[in-house]
């Protein structure tokens, strides 16, 4: 992680991938300690956190998809997806 969050690069950390279970209509992050749901917000995120694009590429990218996107908000939620050892930073 840099001093400033939006230039940070997030990737999905080794073993996680991501899936959708189409019988439930949901997204899912299957990591090494189990599975999680994903809410929309969460799946789009996590689709963008290749390992190349920055925090605020990835805000930009929902931006045009979502309305509202704060890099605050999304930051915050990576945060929380690194301590669940889902992300980390290139």
């Amino acid at each position: 992680m840099t001093g400033d969050p939006a230039s940070d690069v997030p990737r999905l950390r080794p073993g996680v991938r991501l899936t959708h279970d189409a019988t439930r209509g949901v997204d899912l992050a299957l990591v090494p300690e189990g599975v999680l749901v994903l809410n929309e917000t969460a799946s789009a995120v996590l689709a963008l956190c290749d390992g190349r694009r920055t925090v605020a590429e990835i805000v930009s990218r929902l931006g045009e998809r979502f309305g509202g996107v704060r890099t605050e908000d999304v930051t915050e939620l990576l945060a929380r997806l690194a301590a669940r050892r889902v992300v980390a930073h290139a």
